[in-house]
């Protein structure tokens, strides 16, 4: 095995964590924190699933409400929380400082990485994503119970900027000057459909890059060597702009409201490349009627 792949897989491992690998943390008896991030677009029974089936230990975070401030057209469907809120939730679901945290949903991580993301960007450094997701668990033989998780709240301290983020100025300017990769289904870029945001289209000079295409058909994450060579052929890797931070960052992610292209800025990470997220994302872009929208390919 080269040096490469070794340094390769050391980076996914800070990043995603597969069932053998969550089974083995369960087993080692050290302490441990799982949060169960049940969510999808179109729908609100994410706690009744989680009640119904979940991972033993696991608390139940609600996207809408812990992950997400109040929604509206200038912010976007799911900006994000303030540092207090998060803090509060944070405490809630048992986050400690030197303790292992993994988050899972049932769609492969695609809701669950915005509790990665939100916990890196407030300065909790080992958050992992279970790779493909519950389904995964389940389908390796992983133990699942029922009810309700309630753990001793911690005492916690987060800091704000520990992931780079990007607002709606910015993003228009990576999109000249950088790459900025849209992750939402392909149809949505183009414009062909719009199911929830005011108007069809995407950021004029955006790439599509569906965050759906990083997974296989089993739901689980590409291997490295695949992931490289799709954002290769997004262009994210000419250069090594990507890799510059605040001001200077070139390279970011939008979706409809920030929750997808968390999933792709873990994904990005996975590979030790740096991606700023745009959090309001279509859903504020295209509430500003002062803002282009583009269509096609």
């Amino acid at each position: 095995m080269s040096d490469h792949t070794v340094d390769l897989d050391e980076r996914r491992g800070r990043v995603i964590v597969g069932p053998a690998g969550l089974q083995g943390l369960l087993d080692s008896g050290k302490p441990l924190t799982i949060l169960d991030v049940r969510w999808a677009l179109g729908r609100s029974d994410g706690r009744a699933q989680y009640e119904s089936a979940h991972v033993p230990g696991a608390v139940f975070v609600d996207l809408e409400t812990e992950l997400a401030g109040p929604a509206s057209p200038a912010a976007g469907r799911h900006p994000l929380p303030g540092l207090d809120s998060l803090e509060d939730s944070a405490r809630s679901w048992g986050v400690r400082r030197g303790v292992p945290v993994v988050v899972y949903d049932d769609v492969s991580g695609m809701s669950a990485a915005r509790a990665w993301w939100l916990l890196r960007w407030a300065g909790v450094d080992d958050v992992r994503i279970l790779d493909g997701g519950l389904s995964a668990w389940r389908a390796r033989g992983g133990a699942v119970e029922s009810g309700d998780v309630v753990v001793p709240e911690s005492s916690i301290v987060l800091t704000p900027g520990h992931m780079p983020v990007v607002d709606a100025d910015e993003a228009q300017r990576v999109a000249a000057t950088g790459v900025l990769l849209d992750a939402r289904a392909g149809e949505r870029f183009r414009g062909e459909v719009e199911p929830v945001d005011p108007r069809a289209g995407h950021i004029p000079g955006a790439v599509s890059l569906p965050t759906a295409g990083t997974l296989d058909a089993s739901g689980r994450t590409l291997t490295p060597e695949a992931l490289l060579d799709r954002f290769v052929a997004a262009g994210v890797l000419s250069g090594a702009p990507h890799l510059a931070s605040g001001e200077d960052q070139q390279l970011a992610v939008y979706c409809g409201s920030g929750v997808t292209a968390s999933h792709q800025v873990a994904v990005l990470a996975s590979l030790g490349i740096d991606a700023a997220l745009y959090p309001g994302s279509w859903s504020q872009w295209s509430s500003d009627p002062e803002r282009p929208a583009a269509v096609g390919a």
